[in-house]
């Protein structure tokens, strides 16, 4: 059994998720991991598929979503390492404000300063008004008010919001 990134990038139409799934389902693939969403209009999925299929199989299969040229597809073999597993506490940080550049690099530096990981972020932009959402994981030994004082003069220098909330059980 093998693990495959697939992505697939482009024009948004009805109908991409179930052919895809259902070309991935005919190959025995099992779904392991995925999301999806429109970016600026634009479809992108990443899917992550267990299965005895091979790189190659599953690229032919889904050859048909890119034929018409409006999605890109691509599979890439994933390595079999094993993940070491981390002590952990999950966060939720939000930042909104002005659009400028910077402010995601800016504000995630924060986390990684401190051993914290991203472990799912999503952006917005509603006319000038920016807006991050994103899942952390810090150290369980991290000191979560220093953080927060980073993180909050990171965000003053930047000219925007930041808020860093801890992740209740039933959120997850």
């Amino acid at each position: 059994m093998t693990l495959h990134a697939i992505t697939v990038l482009g024009h948004d139409r009805p109908g991409i998720i179930a052919q895809s799934t259902a070309i991935l389902g005919s190959l025995g693939l099992n779904l392991e991991d995925s999301t999806m969403t429109l970016l600026r209009g634009r479809f992108a999925m990443v899917l992550i598929s267990e299965g005895a299929a091979d790189t190659a199989s599953i690229e032919a299969a889904l050859a048909p979503l890119g034929s018409s040229g409006d999605l890109t597809v691509t599979v890439r073999e994933l390595p079999d390492d094993q993940q070491t597993e981390r002590r952990t506490t999950p966060w939720v940080l939000t930042v909104h404000g002005g659009d400028r550049p910077g402010i995601v690099s800016s504000v995630v530096a924060q986390v990684a300063a401190v051993g914290g990981n991203i472990t799912d972020l999503t952006t917005r932009l509603s006319g000038e008004l920016y807006l991050l959402v994103a899942e952390v994981d810090l150290p369980v030994d991290v000191d979560v008010d220093a953080v927060r004082a980073a993180l909050n003069a990171t965000a003053d220098r930047l000219g925007v919001g930041a808020t860093l909330s801890p992740v209740e059980a039933d959120e997850l």
